[in-house]
């Protein structure tokens, strides 16, 4: 993929002011241009599909979809968006998340001005990005996996509709709340809860 002389960027964030913010943040370079903004999941996988854009900056906790998927939903059906995910939690779950969900780059909100602007160059490199202290937690992942001999590595055993399920729970919504962020139902949510209470790592992401 050759990188464009100018990115086009959708920016979704569910908060006007951040937007806002970003915005300044990138388009105070030649190179970045953000040519349409989201206020929610459903609306910049709308938005990504109908514009013309190269990069996809994606908060990770938006309202209707959250950004984790609205990032497979790209990936599926836009496969040629790049992807980085914004957030305000410095989490190793949801930076692992982000890196399955086909994001790019992993962005904190709190660095964004210092960050932002590289990991898009980055993305649309074709390069990764990693603030510090993620790839401090990539390392460790790594060496914790590799440390028995013998040890395989399996995979999560969540499906993504659970994991989203582990990660809206972990914000502190309701199984309420996670029904109607998800559209499902109730029971739904219940039983995902309950299938991802068994499984240890995914109860450590929701304590």
């Amino acid at each position: 993929m050759t990188t464009p002389l100018v990115t086009r960027i959708l920016l979704a964030d569910d908060h006007t002011l951040v937007r806002d913010g970003l915005r300044m943040v990138l388009e105070s370079q030649p190179d970045l241009e953000v040519v349409v903004e989201a206020g929610d999941g459903v609306e910049a996988v709308q938005l990504a599909l109908r514009h013309a854009v190269d990069l996809a900056v994606l908060d990770i906790a938006m309202p209707k979809m959250t950004g984790l998927q609205a990032a497979r939903e790209l990936r599926a059906r836009r496969p040629d968006v790049r992807v980085l995910m914004l957030s305000m939690h410095d989490n190793e779950q949801y930076f692992f998340e982000a890196l399955k969900a086909g994001a790019s780059g992993y962005v904190l909100k709190s660095g964004a001005n210092r960050d932002l602007v590289e990991a898009c160059r980055a993305a649309m490199r074709g390069e990764p990005f990693l603030y510090p202290a993620a790839v401090t937690a990539l390392i460790r992942d790594y060496l914790e996996r590799v440390s028995e001999p013998g040890a395989a590595v399996t995979s999560d055993p969540l499906t993504p509709r659970e994991q989203d399920v582990v990660k809206l729970t972990a914000e502190g919504h309701t199984s309420e709340e996670i029904a109607a962020i998800l559209v499902i139902a109730k029971k739904t949510v219940d039983r995902h809860r309950a299938k991802s209470s068994r499984s240890s790592g995914c109860a450590t992401a929701s304590n």
